[in-house]
């Protein structure tokens, strides 16, 4: 039998994890200072799906085209996570997209998977 374990609580609103620092790091300022994205930040919008139901993604980016994108950064998916990105992918007009860091196996760098 397999037993997973997960994390007592929740890191303060407001506090990036080691993979969202990563993240980060690795990606979003790179291309800030490239010109590719102009504007981001983190934890800062929070969107209705229902009724008591929220969805506040990881960071809001805003690329050189001024389009605005949702990154949700992910170590692994928990059921309702899954289903609360699709529904506000549904329901609002930004591109969602998650990201997960690869295996080293495969190269390392960040998948990417992108809601519709």
């Amino acid at each position: 039998m397999i037993k997973h374990f997960y994390a007592l609580g929740r890191l303060p609103v407001g506090q990036m994890n080691k993979t969202e620092c990563a993240y980060e790091q690795e990606v979003l300022k790179p291309a800030l200072h490239a010109g590719k994205i102009v504007w981001y930040l983190f934890e800062s919008v929070k969107l209705k799906l229902a009724n008591n139901t929220f969805y506040t993604p990881d960071f809001i980016v805003m690329n050189a085209d001024r389009t605005i994108e949702m990154h949700e950064v992910k170590g692994f998916w928990m059921d309702d996570a899954r289903v609360k990105i699709k529904v506000a992918a549904n329901h609002y007009p930004f591109k969602f997209i998650a990201v997960k860091r690869a295996t080293k196996k495969l190269g390392g760098g960040w998948v990417i998977e992108e809601f519709k």
